[in-house]
Formats: structure tokens, sequence, C-alpha cells
């Protein structure tokens, strides 16, 4: 029997404001305990929430940036449940008429092309935190995420595997840091993601009773929880086992997804407008000037990279993989004249997906942390399309950037790396290597093309290295002919 995974996928998006969302108390992450909460936090009688503009402004821009409709009236709701961290009794979400509605998110798998949909985006507070580990028989509260602002993502049940899933979430995870809206941390809880799966027979149209996976804050967990939960169903299922609507954590330790309650449908929320809130609009004027200030978009990047740059599409895609990696990449690209943009921002591309990429994962050292600056890239790029620079040579200059001793032209003068480029020097050790080889040149004049190599080899021998091979090979061709 073979089954289809259907998998939706809710994520918590902590806004990056610097207040909360209905108070101005501050969002700073490590604070101790309840410090961070004001008297609206803690829901003390009388008080009354004011919306932050700056996190209806951010939802505005996740809006525009995957295509969504921005509604220009919401609605604030109250969702009402009990839970000990939750100080009023209940949750000021948004449920109908939400600030963004539809939306997608492509994603590739295995090179092909998808689109996941999206449902909609709404803000919403966040809740406090319950502390167990610290107290022996109790439990603490902490408040001070209590209000912060949440933009809560949800997609369709659009995603058929755990690697779509990952995909999709990791495609998140890098836009809402590109625009801005979200630092993306999710140790620190920032980006949190709850999977909703279900499991049918392939063919089927109805879908399967979900189970909803919460709190997931890793991509490895993400997978590894989807993975489980749907053999798990499937395994009941097929041992004539109803699978039935619940909540569940997943323990990374074991491995393995287990109940936490069943699960709660929107009528147990009883929502219904907050009375201290009234609609949010938001005119054209306010959503223009949102629009207008929007960064380049990562597609848009890819486009022009590909378009005025030359570069491959599989390299513009590397160039934006984060918002960090296509500034560096611009940074280094910017000081190069326009006549040499194409080829030498093909040479940036380059040392940034290799040598570069390959010395930061050996040391372990974040791009933002590099000892080689986005400059000393563009640079050393530039030295190569001059010819002052073998690509062999460039390594060297590479490696004594990383190593902190000086900048590109420094290092060539103090290391005497300087290619050697002039014709009739060139012309001298090239008849020195054909009268040192005699078998070998008499080989390639006889039709032996790999004879060249060999020449080639003994020469950039005779020149430590330092003379530019395609001159090489071109003096070679010209004396053999």
């Amino acid at each position: 029997m073979e089954w289809e995974i259907v998998i939706g996928i809710e994520t918590h998006a902590q806004l990056s404001t610097e207040s909360k969302i209905f108070s101005g108390a501050s969002t700073n992450f490590g604070a101790d305990p309840n410090v961070n909460a004001c008297e609206v936090d803690i829901a003390l009688p009388g008080v009354l929430p004011v919306l932050n503009k700056k996190a209806v402004e951010k939802a505005i821009q996740f809006g525009i940036a995957t295509g969504a409709r921005v509604n220009r009236q919401s609605i604030f709701a109250r969702k009402n449940y009990f839970y000990p961290d939750l100080p009023k009794g209940y949750q000021i979400s948004q449920f109908e008429n939400p600030v963004v509605e539809g939306g997608e998110i492509k994603i590739s798998v295995d090179g092909e092309e998808k689109i996941i949909r999206l449902t909609r985006a709404h803000l919403e507070e966040d809740a406090g935190k319950s502390l167990h580990e610290d107290f022996v028989g109790m439990s603490g509260i902490d408040l001070n995420r209590a209000g912060t602002p949440l933009l809560e993502i949800v997609s369709e049940p659009d995603m058929r595997s755990a690697r779509e899933a990952v995909e999709y979430a990791r495609h998140l995870h890098t836009l809402v840091q590109w625009i801005g809206v979200c630092d993306g941390n999710m140790q620190e809880g920032n980006f949190r993601c709850d999977a909703n799966v279900s499991v049918r027979k392939k063919g089927e149209k109805e879908f399967g009773t979900r189970r909803e996976i919460k709190n997931l804050n890793s991509f490895r967990f993400l997978q590894q929880a989807i993975e489980f939960e749907a053999q798990w169903q499937i395994e009941q299922i097929e041992d004539g086992h109803k699978i039935i609507q619940a909540t569940v954590l997943f323990d990374p330790d074991s491995g393995e997804t287990r109940l936490m309650r069943t699960k709660e449908d929107a009528h147990d929320y009883r929502y219904f407008p907050d009375p201290d809130l009234l609609p949010l609009n938001i005119d054209e004027k306010w959503f223009t000037s949102v629009e207008q200030a929007m960064p380049e978009l990562p597609l848009a990047k890819i486009e022009r990279y590909v378009k005025d740059l030359g570069l491959s599409a599989i390299d513009a895609q590397s160039m934006v993989a984060s918002k960090g990696i296509s500034d560096f990449f611009e940074s280094a690209i910017s000081q190069i004249p326009e006549s040499e943009t194409r080829k030498i921002s093909k040479l940036v591309a380059n040392w940034i997906n290799g040598d570069l990429a390959a010395a930061l994962n050996k040391e372990q050292v974040e791009l933002v942390d590099s000892p080689v600056t986005a400059k000393m890239i563009g640079d050393l790029a530039q030295r190569i399309a001059d010819n002052t620079l073998s690509s062999k040579l460039a390594k060297q200059v590479f490696e004594g950037l990383w190593n902190g001793s000086g900048s590109v032209d420094e290092i060539i003068e103090k290391e005497g790396l300087k290619q050697l480029s002039d014709s009739s020097e060139l012309e001298t050790f090239a008849d020195q290597v054909i009268a040192a080889n005699p078998q070998q040149a008499e080989d390639f004049r006889g039709g032996k093309e790999k004879a060249l190599n060999a020449l080639v080899g003994q020469m950039m021998k005779l020149t430590k290295g330092k003379a530019n091979p395609a001159q090489v090979n071109e003096i070679l061709r010209k004396k053999l002919a």
C-alpha cells in the first residue's frame, strides 16, 4: 500500500521591533525573568493596549514580498484559553480578516520547482514562558516574552515530504531575515514552526486526520519530527487504529513525537473582536511608503545577477542564499570598473563559493567575522583579471589575507608573487624548455597534443609557477608550429 504525506506549516516569526506589539516594554532577549514585563503585559486592571506601528509595517512588508493581498482593514480578536503564562486569559490575535491573505513561497527540491501557497499571515502577541527546570515541585512564570509581536504565517497543505517542508521553512527563514521582518534566531525561539501532518493513500482526494507537531526550532528537528510522525500514523492506520486530531511534541533525544493534548478547533477558542482595539486601517499613503522602502528581493537579484553580471543561475542563487552573502558580494564588486564588471563578478562569486566558503567552514567562522573582507576578495579578483596573478598564485595571496599578512597588493609585493607576463622574457624561457625537452617538442609537432602539457609544466617549474599559463601555452604553440 502506497501512502502520501500531507503537510502544512504554521510559522511564528518574532518581529524585529524594539518594543512589544501592544505596549512600550522592551523585547530584548536574555533579561532576568519579568524585567521586561509592564502593566499591559501582566494584565493589570484598567490597562489598555496600543498597537505598535512598526509591527504592522513589517506585516505589510511580508505581504508585499510574497505577492499576497494586504487587507486595507483588519481586525484584532481575543483568542480565549487558559494557560499559566497567559495573564489575561486570552491572546490578542487576528481571526477573521487578517492583515495578510494569500501569497506564495517558491521552493526547489531535486531540481524541481514547486510553489507553496500561503493561506494568511496575521499579527498576534506571544505568551509568556513557564520555567520548570529551576524549581522543585513547582513551576515559575517568566512574562518577558508576553506581548512580543509575532507574525503567524500559515501555509496551505501543499507539501508532500519532509524535505519539501524543510525547503519551505528554509526559504521562509531566508525571506523574513532578508526584508528585516525577523532576525531568524531559532535558538532564541524567534522563528519556530508547527507542522500539521496527515497521511492518505495515494490517489485519494480527501485529507487524513492531522496531528500538529508544536514548536520545532531547527530544520533538522522539523525533518525528523515529520518523518517519525508520518510513519507512526501509517503504522497506526495499517494496524486498524484511527488517528485522533491532536497536538504533539517532538522529543529530540528519542526522535519520537508524544501526545500533548487533543487538538482544539477555532470554535473552542471563542474568538470575538477585541473591544479595546479599533480596526486596523492601512491607507494607500502608508502602504506606498512601506512598499517604496522595500529592499530588492532575492528573485529580482537573481535575475539581475544573471542578466547584468553574467553569473550562471546556480551562482546567482548562491549569492542570494542569505542577505549576508548578498551584501558581501555586492560590496566586493562595488569598486569594479564598469567595463570589467561581468568578468570580475564571476571571479568574485567563484572565490566566495570556493576558497572563502571552504576556509570559513574549516575554521568554523561566520561570514560576518571573516578575516578576508569583501574588499579583499574584490581586489584579489581584479588582480587575477588584469593578469597580475595566476589562479595558483592567487591562492597563496588568499592564505596571506586569511592570516592577516596585509592587503592583496602588499602580499604580492612582499612575497614576490607577481605573475610573469613579459612576452620577451617568457620566450627566452620557452626556448630553454624546448631545447631541454626535444622529444616532447617532436611529439607535439607530430600531433601528440598531450606533449604540450609536459612542456607547459616544465616552463611553469622553471618560472616557479609565476608565468602566465595562457601566454605560456600560446608562446610554445607558436615556437613549435
